[in-house]
């Protein structure tokens, strides 16, 4: 939990902490090094990149865009796919078996794949990644929407709403959703660790976020180069993309396990 306050603090507060731009070059500090080795200086804490710029920054900026592309994607794409969940839950039928074909065609398809083609029709920017993460994780939401509303439109208090003559809409959105919202919200902290995970590999391959702008994989390609002489190009991000990762799943499971002890979920 601390590391993820710690991820969202410098994303949203990036450009006040920061002690440089992430895109400003100093090519008087080409490759220093971190503070503690020979020839490091506390101006630049953990070091500088092939053209002078502080790797500390970089990092800072990359938290900002690595959240940023996985809060707007796992928000839109479950949305549509809670959308989508309850409709072909609550209503069955046509209408269900309609949108689960879907489903399963989008969910039969590596999700790395499917990203990798779908960048390459669409092109490279933050835009377009949001886009790919959405197209790629909204069945995710659908299908486990749909079975949590199967289950919960049969229990007495909904039966109970319809007897009473409320309208189904209203019995989908006031009765049914509310008492799904536990699952949407686990899976949506475990999809931000996972959207992390797309957008660094889509940009460490380069069809992600592209130069200027910065991100922990353009980061991480852009050091591999340099591994021999500065390990600490490619450390670094690869780090913060552990920690990020890490941090999300590990607060996923502890909100998996602290509202369902039994283990259903």
């Amino acid at each position: 939990m601390a590391l993820c306050i710690l991820l969202i603090f410098a994303a949203v507060a990036g450009g006040a902490i920061a002690p440089f731009a992430p895109d400003e070059p100093d090519f008087t500090a080409i490759l220093a090094p971190p503070f503690w080795m020979e020839g490091g200086s506390t101006m630049h804490l953990l070091g500088t990149d092939q053209l002078g710029r502080d790797m500390l920054s970089r990092l800072i900026g990359g938290a900002r865009v690595s959240l940023l592309t996985a809060g707007a994607a796992v928000l839109v794409a479950g949305t549509i796919g809670v959308a989508l969940g309850l409709i072909a839950g609550y209503l069955g039928g046509l209408v269900e078996a309609a949108i689960m074909r879907v489903v399963d065609a989008f969910l039969a398809l590596p999700f790395i794949l499917m990203a990798l083609a779908f960048v390459s029709a669409l092109g490279t920017g933050i835009g377009n990644i949001i886009l790919v993460m959405i197209l790629t994780n909204w069945a995710r939401y659908a299908r486990l929407v749909r079975s949590e509303v199967v289950s919960i439109k049969k229990r007495d208090f909904v039966l109970l709403a319809r007897v009473a003559g409320v309208r189904p809409m209203a019995i989908a959105l006031r009765h049914v959703l509310p008492n799904a919202m536990t699952s949407i919200l686990v899976l949506a902290v475990l999809d931000i660790g996972r959207a992390i995970i797309l957008e660094s590999s889509l940009s460490f391959l380069g069809l992600g976020i592209q130069p200027p702008d910065v991100s922990w994989g353009l980061a991480l390609a852009e050091g591999r180069t340099y591994m021999s002489v500065a390990w600490w190009l490619t450390v670094w991000p690869g780090v913060a993309i552990v920690l990020g990762v890490m941090s999300f799943n590990l607060v996923g499971d502890w909100l998996r396990a602290s509202f369902d002890p039994r283990g259903v979920l």
